[in-house]
């Protein structure tokens, strides 16, 4: 039995708590992977092993990526059940880098070509920028400029391949009937556009 728990994002000491109870649910010896996002994380999930005599090993896999791998033996498990271990706090960032969003397809008010190709120049001097925005949020007409006859298609491809996130607002692409033609990036729905600006440490808007 394998299981995979994803911790990152969560402030200590609730990836240990999961941890634990995903532990606890085993029904048969396996292996539980962790990934976390910072190494007083890692240290917790060492300690709650430890605590209930579980064979443990960690690679850091990114910047701020770790993967943990704990061996599980239920027997164990169940003899250390009501065990405490000390948990050391960990600060996960909630500020994360610049997010574009882009509600439109051309930018500002006036002409329609001429706010077309402000928009298609103001992403293509994104790809210049020393430092690429982390993400760029679609919504309404924007995401025309995602899918399929944009013209701005290749400077986001660019963009997506330097480390950009680029998402696009799913009810927006089914209203205007471009659901199968989204070419760059993924799908998103309101409630992470809501998340990832209040995580953003800059909005940027075109």
């Amino acid at each position: 039995m394998n299981q995979l728990l994803n911790c990152i994002g969560l402030a200590c000491p609730i990836p240990v708590v999961k941890t634990r109870k995903a532990l606890e649910a085993f029904t048969e010896d396996g292996e539980l992977t962790v990934l976390a996002d910072n190494e007083t994380c890692v240290q917790n999930l060492t300690r709650l092993a430890g605590s209930m005599n579980l064979p443990i090993t960690s690679e850091q896999t990114g910047e701020k990526e770790y993967t943990v791998k704990i061996a599980v033996s239920t027997e164990a498990v169940k003899k250390s059940q009501g065990t405490e271990i000390e948990v050391t706090s960990c600060d996960v960032p909630t500020r994360r880098g610049a997010t574009v969003v882009i509600a439109s397809n051309q930018m500002g008010n006036g002409e329609e070509a001429l706010g077309k190709a402000l928009m298609k120049a103001f992403i293509f001097a994104l790809t210049n920028s020393p430092d690429v925005p982390e993400t760029i949020l679609f919504y309404n007409s924007g995401a025309y400029l995602t899918c399929e006859g944009s013209d701005s298609l290749e400077d986001l491809k660019n963009l997506e391949e330097a480390g950009t996130k680029i998402f696009t607002c799913g009810t927006c692409l089914n209203f205007y009937g471009l659901t199968e033609k989204l070419a760059v990036g993924s799908v998103t729905n309101m409630y992470d556009i809501v998340d990832m600006q209040q995580k953003a440490a800059k909005i940027i808007r075109p």
